[in-house]
């Protein structure tokens, strides 16, 4: 991941409504979720939702599928993986005893 990638993914988790809406739609993985659903999970209007997923989805941290007259959102894994590994790159110093424990505590 770029660096410039790595901001603006950064930027867009960086308000709550995308925050949630991100840690929501991590939970419905592999599922995803039809945007109303969405909406009624997290009571925001339908308008800031869009609003908010067009944003995420500009970052690369959700995508979408149409499914008839519904939209269904899905997390994109390995978007967050690759901001992940940008960040944990040099973690340490390279000691693996330190930054471990950290790793598996995210990934079970």
């Amino acid at each position: 991941m770029e660096k410039i990638d790595t901001l603006n993914a950064l930027s867009a988790l960086a308000h709550d409504v995308r925050l949630d809406i991100f840690r929501l739609l991590i939970k419905a993985e592999p599922e995803g979720m039809i945007a109303g659903d969405i909406a009624a999970a997290l009571d925001i209007r339908a308008n800031t939702l869009s609003n908010n997923l067009n944003i995420l989805s500009s970052a690369g941290l959700v995508r979408s599928v149409r499914e008839g007259r519904a939209i269904r959102y899905f997390a994109e894994i390995g978007t967050m993986r690759d901001l992940l590994v940008f960040l944990m790159e040099d973690c340490c110093g390279g000691r693996e005893d330190i930054c471990l424990p950290m790793l598996n505590k995210t990934c079970r």
